[in-house]
């Protein structure tokens, strides 16, 4: 079974609870929708609808929920839950918000009995819905914890996830959209379509691409024994980086280490000892493996970097949905010159395009694999 992130978008943290009236209609209304699109589409194209950011805050729209609000994640997922277990539409899901997201793999095996799904495949919906939590904590770096986690898994096994994560210091909540029938791996460029309004610096991503090389030297770094890599690690410490900041000073005027530069202050040597006994054949066995979370991925990462010479990504996945800004200056002015030039060009490809000339349009059309995926 395959697995592809399909999508992220950021959401203001916003406290408080949905009213029962609201959430009651919630599930009645979802229960309609979704009965339609599975008697005309299927099951496996709800999947694929839930799979996608803007369907996914549409729906919650169209349900009455706010817009821009971390809750039209949470309290959506949970009225799909209940519509999904009101209607037969070939769908159900597991998880919920804080406590209930740790029952998600007891559900997984409820739903599995009701669909009559076999037990290989249970387990890998279980560890789906694990390594979708882990990739989008530990791979992804962004300060941005899960505390939601939803897994919708259809009769004949297939699966989508919705989770969320919250950065409290910029009261913001970041969702994370997964596909199953994407063919795609869960350590490099798992994501078709990434929309967001908050692009944070210096966010460690180990699935770009450009992550390559970082992470083959992680796989290699993790098969060496244990204390070797203890030492390659003290030696790059806080001594290193006090000699390292004094030269920055000296040359630079003050400036210190950057903080996505620093290491980590615990590694969890053990897990390390114990995945060193497994031998890791690639990234994912490495992030798979149990108390191997965000610190011990970062300190790998910076080993690579400051000591192998191959460093991973520092830019966040996440790119603005916004192309040429939004007027109340958020997520930046609206950049009139721009859109004024883009109004020409598209203008005037179309009129050309009319009297026989597509040379503009085909030029256009060959641009498109060169912009980066929405």
């Amino acid at each position: 079974m395959s697995s592809a992130r399909t999508g992220v978008m950021d959401l203001r943290l916003h406290h408080g609870s949905a009213p029962d009236w609201l959430v009651s209609r919630m599930v009645r209304l979802a229960s309609s929708i979704f009965t339609v699109i599975h008697d005309e589409f299927g099951s496996n194209e709800i999947l694929v609808r839930l799979s996608d950011p803007l369907f996914f805050q549409a729906c919650s729209n169209v349900l009455g929920f706010d817009w821009d609000s971390s809750g039209s994640t949470t309290v959506t997922c949970r009225a799909l839950k209940n519509a999904f277990e009101d209607r037969d539409v070939g769908v159900k899901a597991a998880g919920g918000k804080g406590a209930r997201s740790h029952e998600t793999f007891c559900e997984i095996e409820k739903i599995a009995g009701r669909f009559d799904i076999s037990a290989e495949t249970v387990e890998r919906l279980v560890y789906c819905s694990r390594m979708t939590a882990k990739v989008d904590t530990a791979a992804i770096q962004a300060g941005y914890s899960i505390y939601h986690h939803v897994i919708f898994v259809s009769n004949d096994g297939a699966w989508a996830v919705v989770q969320q994560g919250m950065n409290l210091e910029r009261r913001s909540a970041r969702r994370y959209h997964w596909l199953s029938s994407r063919l795609k791996s869960f350590v490099c460029e798992p994501h078709t379509g990434i929309v967001g309004d908050i692009v944070h610096e210096h966010v460690l991503d180990m699935t770009n691409a450009k992550s390559e090389e970082a992470r083959r030297v992680c796989v290699d770094l993790v098969n060496e024994k244990p204390d070797r890599m203890r030492r390659i690690y003290e030696s790059i410490g806080s001594c290193g980086q006090a000699s390292l900041t004094r030269w920055i000073e000296h040359d630079l005027g003050h400036k210190c280490i950057p903080h996505f530069r620093v290491l980590p202050r615990r590694i969890d040597w053990k897990a390390l000892g114990e995945l060193y006994n497994t031998n890791p054949r690639d990234f994912e066995e490495v992030l798979a493996a149990k108390g191997v979370g965000a610190a011990t991925v970062r300190g790998l990462a910076l080993v690579s970097e400051l000591i192998y010479g191959q460093p991973p990504s520092w830019s966040d996945p996440v790119r603005y949905s916004f192309a040429y800004g939004g007027k109340d200056g958020v997520p930046f002015p609206v950049d009139r010159g721009s859109m004024d030039e883009s109004i020409q060009l598209l203008s005037s490809a179309i009129e050309e395009s009319r009297i026989g000339n597509k040379e503009r349009l085909h030029a256009l059309q060959r641009l498109r694999q060169y912009a980066p995926p929405v």
